[in-house]
């Protein structure tokens, strides 16, 4: 093991001198915290309590003022510099210490909310905004979190990012490691990634390992390697780093409404670190004085890959599955963050629900009518207002908030059906072929 980990050292002789245990940039180590009730565990690093296995977050931000805090915000949405113009590290006071200096970014989470008018109709409201997270650098909500990541793993001196991925983290991973000039590599399960997921991962650099199985046996190997050498960030959802970043959603979007939450936010749900981080990130702006309120989340899995719905439903525990869906970026067994979600919804008073493969198909299709366009897990947020509203838990006239989580080229394998029509070469057929489709 060691003669492989030295390949993944700086080169450098000095530089790979000053690797020890300390931090470069960072003011300490800030505690973490056993995420589990009644645990009260504590670790200086790592993703794992030390004391019962559960996954580790960081305490909410305190003694920040409302006022002053609003008065940063403003200032530096006029600001140019990196920090500022990315809508995660614009909020780093409610983040974990680090120097500007060091921050790894590429002007992640900058995105509007955008109205679509064909999408509330089909989903049955008199109204619905979209947080398309597809227009961030990499294409999906995964850049929020991994800028945090990276940089903490870089100031940390770790030398190679770890990830599991269904392709949206890999991605997002190869990127920000690329730009830090740090080593990336993927555990990806054989045959269950999007092709051209693999295929921008491989653009950023990155080294992809195919291993058998599901993403759950990819994510339990690399957390097993994450272990075994401090020189690798394993950087998944597991990471605490991950969450804080992720959060920030949250507050880009009330500042967007004027720090007014909405009465809904619907996104999908795969390893449920984005609703775990969405939850913290909206309680942390209650404590704060910047949201007026809780919005409800509700959290929408594929009928495939649905563990988690199953559980809020039935109040057990969760029971892992063999996932089996068309929304490949969703298509996860065994969450592991499943009990961080439950709580966030619970503190909410949020649900979970699952929706089919064709009501995401159908979904998607109303979300192309608005020209924003999504892959098919963005989709099920919207399948899923679909059937709150059909089921009577939301009302029309409700505000509600979809997050869409992945641009539509992310998994171009998923295709409507199509039969093209010939036409003759001639501006009469043509002209013809066009009346009879708007008909």
């Amino acid at each position: 093991m060691e003669k492989t980990l030295a390949r993944l050292r700086c080169a450098d002789p000095e530089a790979a001198a000053g690797t020890g245990a300390g931090w470069d940039g960072v003011g300490g180590p800030e505690p973490l915290r056993c995420a589990e009730a009644g645990c009260g565990g504590e670790a200086i690093d790592g993703t794992a309590c030390p004391r019962c296995g559960g996954l580790l977050e960081f305490a909410a931000p305190r003694g920040i003022g409302r006022e002053a805090l609003v008065q940063i915000l403003r200032e530096r949405s006029k600001g140019s510099s990196a920090a500022d113009r990315s809508g995660v590290w614009r909020y780093r006071e409610l983040l974990p210490h680090l120097d500007p200096a060091r921050i790894v970014s590429l002007d992640e989470n900058e995105i509007p909310l955008q109205e679509a008018p064909r999408s509330a109709a089909f989903g049955g409201v008199e109204r619905l905004n979209v947080y398309h997270c597809g227009r961030n650098p990499s294409g999906s909500f995964k850049d929020a979190g991994m800028t945090v990541a990276i940089s903490f793993a870089a100031a940390r001196n770790s030398r190679a990012a770890l990830c599991a991925s269904t392709g949206n983290t890999s991605a997002a991973m190869a990127a920000y490691a690329a730009r830090a000039g740090m080593g990336a590599f993927v555990l990806a399960p054989a045959g269950g990634v999007s092709q051209a997921k693999i295929a921008q991962t491989l653009a950023y650099g990155a080294h992809v390992l195919t291993v058998e199985g599901d993403f759950d046996d990819a994510l339990e190997l690399a957390r097993a390697v994450g272990a075994a050498s401090r020189e690798v960030a394993v950087v998944n959802s597991v990471d605490p780093y991950r969450i804080e970043g992720q959060k920030c959603v949250a507050f880009a979007l009330l500042e967007q409404r004027g720090w007014r939450a909405p009465d809904w936010v619907v996104l999908p749900g795969g390893n449920l670190g984005n609703v775990s981080a969405l939850g913290k990130g909206f309680r942390e702006a209650l404590a704060l004085g910047l949201a007026d309120r809780l919005p409800r989340l509700c959290v929408v899995q594929a009928e495939g890959a649905a563990p988690f719905a199953k559980a809020w439903q039935s109040g057990a525990d969760l029971e892992p599955v063999k996932a089996q869906t068309v929304a490949s970026a969703i298509r996860i067994g065994n969450p592991v963050s499943w009990r961080k979600a439950r709580r966030e919804l619970r503190a909410c008073d949020g649900l979970a629900l699952a929706v089919s493969d064709d009501e995401i198909l159908q979904a998607r299709r109303a979300i192309g009518s608005d020209g924003l366009g999504c892959e098919p897990a963005s989709a099920a947020s919207l399948a899923g207002v679909r059937v709150l509203r059909r089921q009577g838990v939301l009302s029309g006239g409700e505000d509600v908030v979809c997050i869409l989580t992945g641009h539509v080229l992310k998994d171009s394998s998923v295709v409507e059906p199509l039969t093209p029509e010939p036409v003759a070469k001639s501006v009469d057929a043509v002209l013809s072929a066009m009346l009879k489709e708007k008909k």
